[in-house]
């Protein structure tokens, strides 16, 4: 034992060495000794208005900084972080959730403590199922192990994992830490690599029309450089997804468009589905990345690679990882000539925004003059909704500017998230684009922002409840949310001074709106945008549509 380190302060120790410096969450009695710790460390404590928010706040902080963490109480707080939890679990985003717990003689004799629900071992078992790996700290001669194999699968995995920290245990000696060794990443199968990218090579040799569909584990995984070298060795043209959008640079001349099945620009589509050879890179064929399963892909076309295994028509090759497989592939495939391999339609980003003056606004325009003033500095994170029906379109050029939960699809998870992003990049600012219905859900996290001082762009649009749902079936008065004054809120919340508020009807107070986003770079800003008539964007529109057209044929 080393006087000098107890459990609470190993934990503490080993989130410092994976690069975490801000840990979000909710005190409550069975934390405060650890939270104690916490803010006596050089990790910053950052206090949420809920555990939902705080977990949604270090799924955010992980999308850029490779890894997050957050702090909550026993019961009441484990079972309300555990939405944003298993959102990181389908999403692969590696979050650390530290929960105390009642002490151990209280376990021991089975006593009815307050926030135990049934048994001491129940939270434990849930948060086994949407982690990748989860301990119960109870010994400190066996926590050290159990803490670095704990955070080294979820480092490795990139997925969720959860210490379950007894208040008895934390000010309890243990061991200094020593050397953290992480795992190993998969090695792939030398005979089965070289077979599959050898048959891959002479499909792409004796293709007509190549395309490369990258997809988000190339995202996941930080394999964005190693694609693009292979687009680029070879002369190939890409086409991204909604989930792995600016994965790989959209003023690229080799990029397509983004790809959604029927949901896409025709161009695009036809591209894609005409190819006689697909490389699908990572990409899920989720029901959002492929337009509610509208896509026509021929797999006999197609070299599937992902998961661990590549798939090539009819043959299978497992234990091949992806980034093996990309970084093989780019040696010896043939260089095609890009003049005969190029996109369909070039890209284009929108042109200048010009307001029409007093014309009231439209979700079209909204949208065109939002795309408009996005650059560089700024990381858009939009909200299952419109907002993300929206933004496939929207030019953003580097892979860490565009979060969206394309697969989970938790709505109110981005203002939470923006918090995360702000504090993991200081040096860029988050924009939430998010309807008022998900708004609704976290709103108060606004507050934690202006407490943070993260100089935020916060677009809410109004249109009067849950618009997607009003497009996915026939309206119904469940829909419905009650109206609030949002460009009021920001006051309520917080100090006046670092926030700009703005509630805009038409083009030019939406202009205007943002042009003093882009330029009070030190203020949160706070624009309410109101849309007319339920109005929407082109990609809800298909949305809908395509959603109907799949209900009837399944009916």
């Amino acid at each position: 034992m080393n006087e000098n380190y107890t459990v609470s302060r190993y934990i503490l120790h080993r989130l410092q060495e994976i690069g975490i410096k801000h840990i979000f969450g909710v005190p409550g009695d069975y934390n405060l000794d650890f939270l104690d710790d916490v803010v006596v460390s050089p990790i910053q404590w950052v206090g949420n208005c809920n555990e939902l928010n705080a977990g949604y706040a270090a799924d955010g902080y992980a999308r850029l900084n490779g890894v997050g963490a957050a702090v909550v109480t026993y019961g009441v707080g484990g079972f309300s972080i555990l939405n944003a939890v298993a959102g990181a679990f389908a999403e692969c985003v590696p979050i650390i959730v530290i929960s105390g717990a009642p002490p151990g003689h209280r376990r021991e004799s089975g006593a009815m403590v307050h926030h135990l629900i049934s048994n001491y071992y129940l939270q434990l078992d849930i948060f086994k199922k949407i982690t990748t790996d989860a301990a119960l700290l109870t010994n400190p001669d066996t926590a050290p192990d159990e803490i670095d194999r704990v955070i080294r699968n979820c480092m490795a995995n990139k997925l969720p994992a959860y210490l379950e920290l007894p208040s008895d245990m934390v000010n309890v000696p243990c061991r200094a830490p020593g050397d953290m060794l992480f795992s190993k990443p998969p090695v792939s199968k030398a005979d089965s690599l070289a077979e599959c990218v050898a048959e891959a090579a002479e499909m792409l040799k004796k293709a007509n029309n190549p395309l490369i569909l990258a997809g988000v584990e190339l995202l996941r995984f930080g394999l964005g450089a190693g694609a693009l070298r292979l687009v680029e060795s070879i002369e190939i043209p890409f086409a991204t997804m909604l989930s792995s959008k600016s994965v790989l640079p959209e003023l690229h001349p080799q990029f397509v468009g983004i790809y959604q099945g029927g949901w896409s620009r025709p161009a695009v589509r036809g591209q894609v589905e005409d190819s006689d050879c697909l490389l699908s890179l990572g990409t899920w064929m989720t029901d959002l990345d492929t337009g509610l399963f509208s896509m026509k892909l021929d797999e006999r076309r197609m070299i599937t690679v992902g998961g661990g295994q590549v798939r090539i028509g009819n043959h299978y090759y497992h234990q091949v990882q992806l980034g093996d497989f990309i970084r093989e592939l780019s040696l010896v495939a043939q260089p095609r000539s890009y003049l005969a391999s190029h996109p369909a339609e070039s890209y284009r980003p929108n042109e200048t925004f010009v307001p029409e003056p007093h014309c009231k606004l439209s979700a079209a325009r909204l949208y065109e003059c939002i795309n408009y003033h996005l650059d560089d500095r700024m990381v858009l994170l939009a909200e299952p909704g419109d907002a993300f029906c929206a933004s496939p379109e929207f030019h953003i050029e580097e892979a860490e500017n565009f979060i969206v939960q394309a697969y989970y699809c938790s709505i109110g998870y981005c203002t939470p998230a923006a918090l995360g992003v702000a504090l993991a990049r200081p040096g860029k600012r988050p924009v939430v684009l998010s309807g008022d219905g998900a708004f609704q859900m976290t709103a108060q996290e606004i507050s934690t922002l202006i407490r943070e001082r993260c100089p935020a762009v916060i677009v809410i649009i109004n249109n009067d409840g849950y618009l997607i749902e009003r497009y996915l079936h026939k309206d119904g008065p469940y829909n419905d949310i009650q109206m609030w004054q949002y460009s009021k809120l920001p006051g309520v919340f917080g100090d006046g001074s670092f926030v700009s508020t703005f509630k805009v009807t038409n083009e030019e107070e939406l202009e205007f709106a943002m042009k003093t986003a882009v330029a009070e770079t030190g203020k949160l800003v706070f624009i309410e945008v109101c849309l007319p008539d339920r109005d929407c964007s082109s990609g809800l529109d298909r949305l809908g549509k395509a959603f109907h057209e799949s209900q009837k044929k399944s009916s």
